[in-house]
């Protein structure tokens, strides 16, 4: 893209011609959901902040299938997971029996379904390629708001890896060649309300949330080889939050939020570092950090924030050493975005709005009502100094980076969209359920 720039050198003001897409100038990435440093900060991008269904759309690209996957973004590509339910009746062989003693509020289907791996091209939305990863019957059906394609994938910029939990673990290179493939065993969600397993990558090690309502765990493999260097039983029960990698004092820790203990646990080893009670049931938002602190929210049927050192050994219970503890106005299913001295988040998946200094644990902006939205399950991201946060709906608010309430513009589409927003440069992208959408200033 070519955007015009105007520079001052000795008073003289001259206009150039920038091509953000250069040969030999790197092009900004989105390797993971929740960002560059996974708190939903994009850094230097500066997205459009107007755009509609004719407005701003530099290209919209067909899905089939559903899938409520953040796509990542690498190079000249961006990569999305669907699962496509096809015409092919089960077998009474081909399902796969569950513990009948575990509640469920779902039903298994009785199709194959296939989970599909797609690759755009970044500035022409044309399909570059395309692999059916695995054509499988689900076990469990899931909940009527979730799908079968809701782990996002991620990339180290040498590979591309994607989980779809029970139906395989995946490693492409970046043109789409499968380097090796992972099979874990099924999963047993809380209620049969479906799977999110999104990985994590972090030098030559893979980390897989594997949370469940028995055998749960944290699973560490190999990036290269996709052998287990370790796996670490969890004492906890269905989560669905993508764990936080932190380097700190010459420790890489990997925190995990759970519904009975939030726990950071050593990269090398696998070992428990330490332990903290005081989230919700069903604990979905992954943690965020910065400075030797990180913050950890829920609210599923309450509230609970707590902001826990880095330094923290053992377990710290519900009165432990902390450096704050919240219980109001805290996400359900959506990840607070954190970005400088301020966390910014939804009151479980409801349109009130939240400010927060993340060294006091004070409330600068409380439970103030987003006009125009109903409803959220993506992510909040930053990006040039607003706040992205879209809605169900497909309505995405840009708010200014403040600590008050103030809407720069309030965008529709008419599509719903359950994944979080992904800022890179000037493109945003955002995954629909029909289309998926690369928007940019004309």
């Amino acid at each position: 893209m070519s955007r015009i720039v105007s520079v001052v050198i000795a008073g003289v003001v001259f206009t150039l011609f920038v091509n953000d897409a250069s040969p030999g100038v790197p092009r900004p990435n989105w390797p993971h959901w929740r960002g560059p440093d996974a708190n939903g900060n994009a850094g230097k991008a500066d997205p459009p902040i107007k755009w509609d269904a004719q407005t701003n759309i530099k290209w919209k690209a067909p899905l089939a299938g559903q899938g409520s996957a953040t796509p990542i973004v690498w190079g000249d590509q961006v990569f999305v997971v669907t699962a496509i339910k096809t015409d092919r009746v089960a077998d009474a062989k081909d399902i796969v029996k569950v513990d009948p003693s575990l509640v469920r509020k779902t039903n298994p289907p009785m199709h194959y379904y296939q989970f599909v791996v797609l690759a755009f091209d970044r500035d022409t939305g044309k399909l570059r390629w395309k692999h059916v990863a695995a054509e499988k019957v689900p076990h469990e059906g899931h909940h009527v708001s979730h799908s079968y394609a809701a782990g996002s994938p991620t990339t180290d910029g040498q590979r591309l890896y994607v989980s779809f939990g029970s139906f395989g673990i995946f490693c492409y290179d970046l043109e789409g060649k499968l380097l090796w493939t992972r099979d874990l065993g099924r999963m047993v969600t809380r209620l049969g309300w479906g799977e999110a397993v999104t990985p994590v990558i972090r030098g030559d090690s893979l980390l897989l949330n594997w949370d469940q309502e028995v055998n749960a765990a944290l699973i560490c493999l190999d990036a290269k080889t996709g052998e287990t260097k370790w796996r670490t039983e969890r004492d906890d029960k269905t989560s669905w939050n993508t764990p936080l990698v932190v380097e700190h004092k010459g420790t890489t820790q990997v925190i995990v939020n759970g519904t009975k203990r939030v726990r950071s646990y050593d990269l090398k080893t696998g070992k428990e570092i330490w332990q903290c009670a005081g989230m919700t049931i069903n604990a979905i938002p992954s943690p965020v950090a910065a400075d030797g602190i990180v913050y950890v929210l829920s609210g599923y049927t309450g509230a609970g924030g707590v902001a826990i050192a880095l330094d923290s050994k053992g377990d710290l219970g519900l009165d432990g050493p902390t450096v704050w503890r919240i219980n109001k106005g805290t996400p359900y299913v959506p990840s607070p975005v954190l970005i400088g001295q301020r966390l910014y988040y939804t009151q479980a998946n409801t349109p009130m709005y939240s400010v927060l200094d993340i060294k006091t644990g004070k409330t600068l902006l409380d439970r103030e009502r987003l006009p125009g939205a109903a409803s959220f399950y993506a992510s909040p991201i930053a990006a040039a100094g607003r706040i992205y946060l879209t809605d169900r709906a497909g309505t995405t608010l840009v708010l200014r980076q403040a600590d008050t309430l103030e809407v720069l513009a309030m965008n529709v589409l008419d599509d719903p969209i359950d994944a979080s927003p992904v800022a890179v440069g000037r493109q945003l992208f955002l995954r629909g359920e029909r289309f998926l959408y690369c928007i940019e200033e004309k």
